[in-house]
């Protein structure tokens, strides 16, 4: 028989143990207790890591009364599997998903799945860890793919369009996402709005499959001279392996494995073709060096470009607008999306490089005026007279003073380190700038121009200039920028051209001109085109991507 008193007196000492226990502790309060521990300013430490995004991670969670995001009731929702999976797949924007802590994602993730499969609860801190992990996540991959990783004003080279700024509310953004239960349609509403973009990612995602089947040697090959159809050589057993794994190769065995074929012949004009070289056959430095570029080695260069392409301003995009990729040695003129011209360009030689720049063409120069840079004049035009008193009069040349009144070159010591004068090259078919100057005024003092050196538009490698973009149909591209006005026809535009004097005519809109570098684009549809990089900047840029 149970003593009364003894039962009583045991129920009174459990309800007393209890009453002195914590009482449970849920996700909402893991997370209050982690932000609340953190000091106002400081970044917040989760296994580790500081979260980059902390202030916003703060605001957001004090907006909803620190209520999880992507569990519920100690469970994984649908949302953060689909987070995770976005966060895979920012590799296909360039990005590397581990900036976003994939692995520590992937490791919660882990963890919660083996306790399912053990039935086991999980941890509130764990589940306010993840929370907050993916929340960063959000917020930092939301800045990265609307306005880029990299500020390009930190760059060694000159990319002088302005960092666009944010103007999405990340914070609304993710509010949005969660109510909408959507994370993919909303984090794509960042996307830079050219379609180049998707298309590039699409290209990424198939050299991604492409490396999987790659078991070739890419070891760089160098040749000592061009190869042509039917020399032989050491490096052709590689070349070829390397044309048939891109597809422009049969693969049947050749007769002679280290000859330059017929056969062979073909699939090198195609690839050069479309990588923008001159398709002639010759295999040489520029086809070489593109048949040395491994799918990762492309996968990287894409990544370079995705970045360039989330520095531009949306402001771009469906207007009138001049595009001079220099990297392509292109200029392209579109109106909303559609190229109405394209021509080759010639653009700066290395240690004379084009800036990357934004500005607004207003106005042409017929029979234009060169009017030498002080840094030309004293490099080489001043040196180039001391050799040859006649330099000038030979190059149709005059001395002017910053008034413009014209000076005798035999009044001036030559050899003097002062040099108080202006030099000009006069109008005519010997003039630098050809016939035709199209400006956009700029603290650089670049505008595209023509000029009379026609032959080098036929070269391959057309970084020539001292900054300025040379222009190989002037006449057709001053009648396209002209339209508006019908009196401009063909023949009044020629006759402009070969005036002894300048004409100068403003533009009855200004048209906006990007000067672009871009060594990998997709097109429309969905092409990869890749070119050299002609002034070495996609290093510098890939090595902050991996930062």
């Amino acid at each position: 028989m149970k003593n009364p008193v003894l039962t009583l007196l045991f129920s009174f000492l459990a309800s007393s143990v209890l009453a002195l226990q914590e009482p449970a502790v849920s996700t909402k309060d893991q997370i209050r207790s982690i932000l609340e521990y953190e000091t106002p300013g400081d970044q917040l430490l989760i296994s580790g890591r500081e979260l980059k995004t902390s202030s916003l991670i703060h605001s957001f969670y004090v907006d909803r009364n620190f209520e999880e995001v992507w569990t519920q009731n100690g469970v994984l929702l649908e949302l953060a599997y689909e987070m995770r999976h976005e966060i895979k797949e920012s590799k296909y924007d360039g990005l590397d998903p581990e900036d976003y802590e994939l692995n520590w994602i992937e490791a919660y993730f882990k963890t919660f799945e083996t306790n399912k499969e053990s039935k086991k609860t999980n941890e509130p801190g764990d589940l306010a860890a993840l929370d907050l992990l993916l929340t960063n996540a959000f917020f930092q991959l939301s800045e990265d793919l609307e306005v880029g990783k990299i500020d390009p004003s930190q760059l060694k080279g000159e990319w002088e369009i302005e960092r666009k700024g944010s103007r999405v509310d990340h914070f609304a953004l993710l509010k949005k996402a969660v109510d909408e239960n959507e994370i993919r349609r909303n984090l794509q509403a960042l996307y830079p709005k050219f379609t180049i973009y998707k298309k590039s990612r699409e290209v990424i995602r198939s050299l991604e499959q492409k490396s999987k089947e790659d078991s070739l040697d890419w070891k760089t090959l160098k040749l000592d001279k061009s190869i042509k159809v039917g020399d032989a050589h050491s490096s052709i057993p590689y070349l070829r392996q390397r044309l048939q794994f891109w597809g422009y190769l049969d693969s049947d065995p050749p007769i002679d494995p280290k000859t330059y074929d017929s056969l062979m012949f073909d699939g090198v004009v195609r690839f050069q073709e479309k990588h923008g070289m001159e398709p002639d056959g010759i295999i040489g430095k520029n086809t070489v060096i593109a048949l040395n570029a491994s799918p990762s080695a492309l996968i990287d260069k894409a990544r370079v470009n995705m970045e360039r392409l989330r520095w531009l301003p949306d402001t771009v995009q469906n207007i009138e607008l001049i595009v001079v990729n220099i990297a392509n040695f292109q200029l392209d003129y579109m109106n909303n999306l559609d190229t109405l011209f394209s021509t080759r360009v010639i653009v700066g030689k290395r240690y004379h490089e084009s800036p990357i720049f934004r500005a607004e063409m207003s106005y042409i120069v017929f029979s234009p005026y060169w009017n030498i840079p002080y840094s030309i004049t004293k490099n080489e035009i001043i040196p180039a007279v001391r050799k040859n008193s006649n330099y000038l009069q030979n190059k149709n040349m005059e001395v002017i003073t910053t008034t413009g009144k014209s000076v005798n070159p035999s009044s001036i010591d030559w050899s003097s380190k002062s040099f108080p004068y202006l030099i000009r090259q006069k109008p005519g078919g010997s003039n630098s700038l050809g016939l035709v100057k199209f400006m956009f005024p700029n603290s650089y003092s670049v505008y595209i121009h023509d000029t009379p050196a026609r032959s080098l538009f036929e070269r391959e490698d057309r970084a020539m200039s001292h900054g300025c973009i040379r222009l190989q149909n002037p006449a057709a591209f001053a009648q396209l920028l002209l339209r508006d006005d019908p009196s401009w026809t063909p023949e009044k535009i020629d006759a402009a051209m070969h005036r002894d004097r300048e004409q100068i005519v403003n533009l009855p809109r200004k048209i906006p001109v990007v000067l672009l570098y871009l060594t990998f684009w997709a097109d429309s549809k969905g092409q990869p085109h890749f070119r050299q990089d002609i002034y070495n900047r996609d290093a510098e840029v890939l090595a902050l991507l991996k930062k």
